[in-house]
């Protein structure tokens, strides 16, 4: 195949700053690739000046190559994907410029054997998973702080409703714990966004920008934008977290080909502004009014089940929650959740709804407890198995049950127990997990207990006997350091 010219480039610098194994990570700015040098005494400055395309060489902290607008994307990533690493990721040691100029004929026959067994397992269901572990893996470290202190925020905060403690003191500290917390989780969308452009190969912050386009920021509440299908006014939010992996998935689309087209010289101006406009109003008139029309049925459809009541709406609902969450829809149901406290003094919904995550726990200790060599598994467990507890769900299904597939399922099942107890409520809306015990109405706290642990049990038993896949229980060693995080979600997907 012939070389291209940025992949002429690219192999050009390489071998200029003395092979591949002596730069530490390569990323770009507007003009240039900026790399950090090992050991600056192996850089020919004067043979990086020669290369046809380089229009100067700037020293700083970085090496900095000028290549121009437009070029320098295609350059960069063309010199990671030699690598094969990702933009600002550290490369492995032990690579060098024989890596780019060429392998053995048996090195070459190895990998293509290797590439073809993967190839055969590398299912489009996998691969979506696997995606979706790579978004979400490098935000477990803030899930579990941002989790924990949100959980004893909401432990406070519900005792304080629930009149146990009072006082303007205890009221201060629940403040600044919820501020600490949705540093985090109120501006979520944003932490996806980008990690998915990541991901997909687009612009980092497009992908920031478009996941901050959900949030709709701007609009006049008082004149708000309609559903383009039914008329009915446009809510923050919309979407959700899949939303966001979707439409930024499309922005790596749009990007991809308008590079292909735009000239270098005003590639910086008219791809990222053709990009937005173009994803921007795909997600405010199309993947924003799908979801809406998604959140209506589902609250219609769960009023129903409601009404039904017993043991089939505790089933059908814990079933159906951990999805909820996972398209970012169970933000519905706080009208629900308002009117049932209003007319009964409490609602029968939430504590329904938390056994959900209490059979993600027990799902989870199961996973620990037969893939216990699966070490890079069970550290993620340990990490994301307190806030889980606490009632903050988002760890454990995006690092560990979701792209795992059947666990994600045996979960569900596992939460849906809470039925078989009936007429316990919450008086106000709440955090789920053992959070919501100062809540739980009319001294039936036991019962709610009682229902944790039994949604425990269900969601260990259902995945420890149907759930957990023959790959996670594959021994794997802990990895040290952050830059092989795509390691860690491949061993976890399989």
């Amino acid at each position: 195949m012939t070389e291209t010219k940025e992949q002429r480039i690219a192999r050009q610098i390489y071998e200029q700053v003395g092979g591949m194994g002596n730069v530490d990570s390569v990323i770009h700015c507007m003009t240039r690739v900026r790399m950090d040098i090992k050991d600056n005494a192996k850089v020919d400055l004067d043979g990086l000046k020669k290369i046809d395309g380089v229009m100067g060489i700037v020293e700083d902290d970085t090496l900095q190559v000028v290549v121009g607008p437009g070029t320098v994307n295609k350059v960069a990533n063309q010199m990671v994907a030699m690598a094969g690493v990702r933009l600002g990721d550290k490369i492995p040691a032990g690579k060098s410029a024989a890596t780019v100029s060429g392998r053995s004929e048996a090195e070459k026959k190895a990998a293509a054997n290797k590439a073809e067994l993967k190839k055969k397992n590398n299912t489009p269901f996998k691969r979506v998973l696997k995606d979706i572990a790579n978004i979400f893996v490098p935000l477990i470290p803030a899930f579990v702080g941002a989790g924990i202190i949100g959980g004893i925020a909401s432990i406070f905060g519900n005792m304080l409703v629930a009149e146990t403690i009072s006082g303007a003191n205890w009221e201060n500290s629940v403040v600044v714990l919820n501020i600490i917390k949705n540093g985090l989780f109120l501006y979520l969308n944003v932490y996806v966004g980008i990690n998915a452009a990541k991901v997909f190969g687009a612009t980092e912050g497009l992908g920031g920008v478009v996941a901050g386009i959900i949030y709709l920021p701007g609009m006049n509440i008082e004149a708000p934008l309609t559903n383009i299908f039914t008329g009915a006014p446009m809510a923050g939010g919309q979407g959700g977290i899949i939303g966001v992996i979707f439409a930024v998935y499309l922005l790596s689309l749009v990007e991809k080909s308008l590079r292909k087209v735009v000239p270098d010289s005003i590639d910086i101006i008219v791809t990222p502004t053709v990009s937005l406009l173009v994803i921007g109003l795909v997600t405010i008139f199309l993947i924003m009014p799908v979801a809406g029309a998604v959140s209506t049925s589902l609250v219609g459809a769960i009023t129903w089940v409601l009404n039904v009541g017993g043991a089939f709406a505790g089933f059908v609902l814990g079933t159906l929650f951990l999805p909820m969450v996972m398209f970012g829809l169970h933000q519905i149901l706080t009208p629900i959740h308002i009117e049932m406290i209003a007319s009964q003094g409490m609602t029968l919904l939430l504590p329904i709804l938390a056994m959900a995550g209490a059979g993600q726990v027990g799902a989870s200790i199961a996973l620990w407890v037969k893939c216990r060599k699966n070490k890079q598994l069970t550290n993620m467990i340990k990490g994301s198995l307190p806030v889980g507890i606490l009632g903050i769900g988002e760890p454990l299904i995006y690092a560990v049950t979701l792209p795992l597939g059947r666990p994600f399922i045996t979960a569900c099942i596992g939460g849906a127990v809470i039925g078989l107890f009936g007429g316990i409520g919450a008086t106000a809306i709440g955090p789920s997990g053992v959070a919501l015990i100062p809540l739980i109405a009319n001294g039936q706290w036991w019962g709610y207990v009682v229902g944790l642990l039994a949604a425990y049990a269900g969601g260990f038993a259902a995945t420890y006997l149907f759930g957990v896949p023959k790959a996670a229980m594959e021994p794997t060693e802990l990895v040290t350091y952050d830059e092989e995080e795509e390691l860690v979600t491949e061993s976890i997907v399989g």
